[in-house]
């Protein structure tokens, strides 16, 4: 542990989700005390045991209620925001998340005096956006800027790691499809970023690396297309689908027809499907500018070769540990 930032705290705002939990993890291994905001902190115990005793606590927070965010970070040192979501239910719009919620999260804590606020957003995050998770994104990142000009904001492509939506969610289609959709004809250019390697490019930034009100693009050391990104899927699953080709039109149709159904059992949403005909990649400018993982400390990010298989093993025909089985 960094003994120096013994004793300070950070609130990570979303911190039970799947990039709160890596995030805690690496905040308390370096020594900081952390205090997860959760809408429901009483199903987040699991959180507990990534650090000594004490150091990790769980409290009550909504980003669609003000005053439970402006108490929830009373006395932090540095904030994280890492809330979002990927499609709307209910009160939970893109708007009252990626908006409100993140200028919510970003005046409380100006109001607390905190050193720091990392905000994560995402790339592809533009006002032009054809998808309104792109819009809402650029719309959140302003207003954190407006309320906390220090703020630094990280804009990670699709994250991956054990608990993912991506590389999971495909292996599971795998695992029961006759075949899997290649949207827009699998063109579509990814740079995957281990989730690992985000929390650790948000530590840093708690410790005082990157420049204040700077826009940061966090990508893996892999470009691939969507077609490449099915067949890493299947090889690490252990199966062998054919494609069916979908315009992107047809993707569309899909995506409305199934919007009655809840958003776990959707392929995709019309929105997401939106998303996909831009790539998703770091820009050159991030690039040249070192608006990076490595501009952040991060340097030699995980490939997903060396992550992936780890957790994809257990969608294979004979099930988990199916290489001790022949």
């Amino acid at each position: 542990m960094v003994k120096r930032e013994e004793g300070r705290l950070i609130a990570v705002v979303g911190g039970s989700g799947f990039v709160g939990r890596h995030t805690v993890r690496a905040l308390a291994r370096r020594g900081f005390r952390v205090r997860a905001v959760v809408r429901r902190p009483d199903l987040a115990g699991y959180l507990q045991p990534m650090g000594s005793v004490g150091q990790i606590h769980a409290v009550q927070g909504n980003v669609r209620f003000p005053d439970s965010i402006a108490r929830a970070l009373e006395g932090v040192d540095g904030v994280v925001s890492l809330v979002g979501i990927l499609g709307k239910s209910g009160a939970q719009t893109f708007d009252s998340i990626h908006v409100a919620g993140a200028r919510t999260v970003a005046r409380a804590a100006r109001e607390a005096a905190a050193q720091h606020l990392v905000h994560v957003s995402a790339i592809g995050a533009s006002s032009n956006s054809a998808g309104q998770y792109g819009r809402t994104k650029a719309q959140g990142e302003a207003a954190v800027l407006e309320a906390f000009p220090e703020a630094v904001i990280l804009r990670p492509s699709l994250i991956f790691g054990p608990e993912d939506s991506l590389f999971n969610r495909f292996a599971a289609m795998a695992r029961t499809a006759p075949v899997l959709p290649l949207i827009g004809g699998g063109r579509t250019r990814f740079q995957p970023v281990y989730v690992g390697d985000v929390a650790a490019a948000i530590a840093n930034v708690c410790e005082g690396a990157g420049k204040p009100g700077a826009i940061y693009e966090l990508g893996g050391p892999e470009v691939l297309n969507f077609r490449a990104l099915l067949d890493r899927v299947q090889e690490h699953a252990g199966r062998s689908r054919g494609y069916l080709p979908l315009p992107f039109w047809l993707a569309k149709l899909v995506a409305a027809l199934t919007a009655p159904l809840p958003n776990a059992l959707r392929p995709l949403t019309v929105d997401q499907v939106r998303m996909l005909q831009a790539d998703n990649v770091v820009s050159d400018a991030a690039t040249k500018e070192g608006r990076t993982l490595q501009g952040l400390g991060v340097h030699g990010p995980h490939a997903i070769d060396t992550i992936v298989p780890t957790y994809l093993e257990s969608y294979r025909a004979k099930g988990q540990y199916s290489h001790y089985r022949g």
